[in-house]
């Protein structure tokens, strides 16, 4: 069973009232212990998932441009990680951040059941909600572990899952702000998600637009292996802008998970095994209706 707990952790709470000692009358004042931003409740999820992330294209593209695989100026995202070594590279760090982002996204989900449990719409929004964003880190997963240049209906059907579904979590996600302002959190936060929700639909629209024509096939049928380009090829203002919408979306993804982390602050979750006898036989000699023991309790 998971549980969530909302609110500040105690250990980030101000400092206890003094108390005066049993001898001598000598004032102790507790003082909790202070923390940093990243350890109050589960904040460091969104900053670890952005800063994996972005360790993981950057570390890929620095690989590339080091070893002459593709060029410096604005390559696609996933042909950093198209040649060995860097694709092995980008594959195993993708991987861990679908990990935290379906973690983020799961927690995100829990926080919201719990603060509005009662109005159905709100929890139908932040059922889809979760959903896309599952279906967003398994699309990432995808684009991962499958290259252009060896499955390119499969990397393309992972692409479309990866900003697809994502740029429809955070849509769901910003109506969720809207409809918990001002009640649950300020307008300020609604206003930041809604104006990055706008910069990852022009971003969206940009690149599935000239995406689309740069791959109808007026440009030549080797696009999908090529991952050099100059000035001088055909549809090379194409696959500039595609790509810089392409960087661009990433960056508005980052930006949104970023504004969890103060979210985040506010919860913790822990997980409970419900054992239902004193041993694993089918009929056990002293049995118990039910007996809990904690099994991971940990508060941030």
């Amino acid at each position: 069973m998971i549980g969530c707990a909302l609110g500040p952790s105690p250990r980030a709470r101000g400092p206890a009232p003094s108390a005066s000692g049993p001898a001598g009358g000598v004032g102790v004042e507790e003082r909790s212990i202070e923390m940093w931003w990243f350890q109050q409740g589960l904040s460091f999820l969104p900053s670890a998932l952005v800063i994996w992330t972005a360790a993981a294209f950057i570390f890929s593209y620095i690989t590339a441009i080091t070893l002459h695989h593709v060029d410096p100026a604005l390559p696609y995202i996933s042909d950093t990680g198209t040649v060995a070594p860097e694709k092995c590279l980008f594959g195993a760090m993708l991987n861990i951040a679908a990990v935290l982002g379906m973690a983020t996204m799961y927690v995100r989900y829990k926080q919201v059941d719990a603060l509005i449990p009662e109005d159905t719409q709100i929890t139908r929004i932040n059922k889809v909600g979760l959903g896309l964003g599952l279906l967003s880190c398994l699309g990432l997963s995808v684009v991962a572990n499958f290259q252009k240049t060896t499955l390119f209906l499969v990397h393309i059907t992972g692409a479309v899952l990866t900003f697809g579904p994502g740029a429809l979590y955070i849509f769901t996600q910003t109506i969720l702000s809207y409809k918990m302002q001002p009640k649950i959190h300020g307008r300020h936060i609604f206003w930041i998600r809604l104006i990055v929700v706008i910069w990852c639909g022009v971003s969206a629209f940009s690149m599935l637009t000239c995406s689309s024509i740069l791959y109808s096939g007026h440009f030549g049928p080797d696009l999908v292996q090529k991952l050099h380009w100059t000035p001088q090829d055909q549809g090379y203002v194409l696959h500039m802008i595609t790509t810089a919408a392409e960087w661009s979306m990433s960056l508005s993804f980052f930006s949104f998970f970023l504004t969890y982390i103060r979210d985040f602050q506010k919860i913790s979750l822990h997980v409970e095994a419900n054992i239902e006898g004193l041993t694993l036989y089918d009929a056990a000699p002293c049995h118990i209706n039910s007996e809990r023991t904690l099994l991971i309790s940990r508060e941030f």
